[in-house]
C-alpha cells in the first residue's frame, strides 16, 4: 500500500501527461489498437469473401457488438470490485485467444459463419470488461486529463491510419487469418503492458466487493441519469446507432468493393484514420469553453462519409470526405471523453462510463444486423444517403439541447 501511495505521489509531482505509467498505458492501447483497426477490414473482406455478403458482415460485426453493449453495465460493477487493471488484463487474455481461435479458422478451415459470430461474441464479452477501465484509467495516469486524451486519440487515428492498409496488404499476401493472429499478438502485449503499471490505490467511494452488485448498479444510474448532457447525447446516439454507425461498414465496404476494389476500402479507412490525427492534434492546442458545442460543430464533417460512399463519387473525393469526417469524429471524441473524466467524481467514473458506452453502443449491432436487409429493401446507397441525413439533424439537435450547449469546460487542479 505504501508503495502505490509513494507512485501515486510520484504521479501527481511528475509530468503531466508523459509519466511512467501513462507510457505503458500508451503503449498497451496502441499496440492494441493497431490489430483493432484491422479487423474490420479483415472482417468485411473475409466473411464477404466467404460468401455471406452484406447481410454476413452485418451479423459478425453485430455479433461483437452485441454482447459489448449489453454487458458493458457489469464491466463498470466488476471494474469497481476488482480494480479496472484486473479487468483490462483478463480481457487482453481472453481476446489473445479468441483473436488466435479466430486467426486459425480462417487459415485452416473454410469456417461457417455461426463459429466466426461465437468467437466474436466472446471477444466482444471480454471488451465489455474492458472498456470501463479505460476512461478512469486516463485521469489516474495523467495529470492533463485533456491532452492525454489527446495524445491517446492521435495514436488510435496512427493506428486506423496504418491498420487497414497494413492489414490490405497482409490479405493479399497471407490472407485473413495473418491479421487476427496480429491482433491476438497486440492483446497479448497490452496485458503485459497492464500488468507492470504503478497505479496509486482507487479512490475513497468506489464499489468494492462486498457491495451489492445491483447497488452499484443503481447508483451508477443515478449518477448518469442526473446529467441531462449526458444522457441527452446518449438518446442521439442510440438513433445513430441504428441508422448511421451499424450500416457504415457493412454497406460501405460491399460499394466500395464492388464499385472501386476491395484495396480502396483499406484506402479509405486509413483516409478516415489520417483525419482523425488532425483532429486529435487539434484537440491538444484547443481548448473551448464549451467542448460539447465546440465537438458538436466538428461533429458535421462525419456526415460527409457515408454520403461520399452513396453517391458513388471518385475515390479521391470519398478519401477527402473520410479525412474531414476523422478529423471531426476525433475532436468531437475528446470533447465528450474530457468531459466525463472531468465532470463525473472518480469514484463513480467506472460506473458511469459503462452506462454512457453502453448507451452509445447498444443499438449499433441492430443497426448492423438490420443493414443488409434493408438495402435489399431500399437499396444500399439510399440506406447511407438517409444515414447522413439522420447525421446532420443529429448534430443539429446536439446544438440545440440546452444542457449539451452549455457544458462548461473543467480543468483538473
Amino acid at each position: 500500500m505504501a508503495q502505490a501511495v509513494h507512485a501515486g505521489k510520484e504521479e501527481q509531482a511528475g509530468p503531466a501527461v508523459w509519466s511512467r505509467n501513462f507510457a505503458l498505458f500508451f503503449t498497451a492501447r496502441s499496440v492494441s489498437m493497431l490489430g483493432a483497426a484491422m479487423i474490420p477490414l479483415a472482417t468485411a473482406l473475409g466473411v464477404n469473401a466467404l460468401g455471406y455478403g452484406a447481410t454476413g458482415v452485418g451479423l459478425a460485426l453485430a455479433a461483437w457488438m452485441g454482447p459489448f453493449a449489453v454487458l458493458i453495465l457489469f464491466g463498470g460493477v466488476f471494474a469497481d470490485k476488482f480494480t479496472p487493471r484486473r479487468m483490462m488484463i483478463g480481457a487482453d487474455l481472453v481476446r489473445t485467444v479468441t483473436q488466435g481461435g479466430l486467426a486459425a479458422l480462417y487459415a485452416f478451415t473454410h469456417p461457417p459463419l455461426w463459429q466466426i459470430l461465437a468467437l466474436s461474441a466472446v471477444a466482444g464479452v471480454a471488451a465489455a470488461m474492458y472498456q470501463p477501465g479505460v476512461s478512469s484509467t486516463v485521469p489516474r495516469v495523467a495529470r492533463d486529463v485533456q491532452r492525454g486524451n489527446a495524445t491517446l486519440r492521435v495514436s488510435e487515428a496512427i493506428m486506423m491510419l496504418t491498420g487497414p492498409a497494413v492489414a490490405g496488404g497482409i490479405v493479399a499476401l497471407s490472407g485473413v487469418g495473418a491479421v487476427f493472429a496480429i491482433e491476438a499478438v497486440g492483446f497479448a502485449i497490452s496485458a503485459v503492458c497492464l500488468l507492470v503499471l504503478r497505479l496509486p490505490p482507487p479512490p475513497a467511494g468506489a464499489g468494492t466487493a462486498e457491495e451489492s452488485m445491483w447497488r452499484n448498479l443503481r447508483d451508477g444510474w443515478y449518477e448518469f441519469r442526473s446529467r441531462t448532457w449526458m444522457w441527452s447525447v446518449i438518446l442521439i446516439w442510440v438513433v445513430f446507432g441504428i441508422t448511421l454507425f451499424g450500416p457504415m461498414i457493412p454497406l460501405g465496404s460491399v460499394l466500395v468493393s464492388e464499385d472501386l476494389g476491395e484495396a480502396a476500402y483499406g484506402l479509405i479507412l486509413s483516409a478516415s484514420g489520417a483525419g482523425t490525427i488532425v483532429g486529435g492534434l487539434v484537440a491538444m492546442r484547443l481548448r473551448p469553453a464549451r467542448p460539447l458545442t465546440a465537438g458538436a460543430i466538428g461533429l458535421f464533417g462525419f456526415t460527409l462519409e457515408p454520403l461520399s460512399i452513396a453517391a458513388a463519387t471518385p475515390l479521391e473525393v470519398i478519401m477527402a470526405a473520410h479525412v474531414i469526417g476523422g478529423a471531426g469524429w476525433a475532436f468531437w471524441s475528446v470533447m465528450w471523453a474530457t468531459s466525463i473524466q472531468t465532470h463525473v467524481p472518480q469514484e463513480a467514473l467506472n460506473r458511469v462510463t459503462a452506462y454512457e458506452v453502453g448507451g452509445s453502443t447498444i443499438a449499433v449491432p441492430v443497426g448492423q444486423a438490420l443493414a443488409g436487409p434493408l438495402a435489399g429493401w431500399l437499396g444500399a446507397r439510399e440506406v447511407l444517403v438517409s444515414s447522413s441525413v439522420v447525421a446532420v439533424c443529429g448534430c443539429v439537435c446536439l446544438l440545440l439541447i440546452p444542457a449539451v450547449r452549455r457544458l462548461r469546460r473543467i480543468t483538473p487542479g
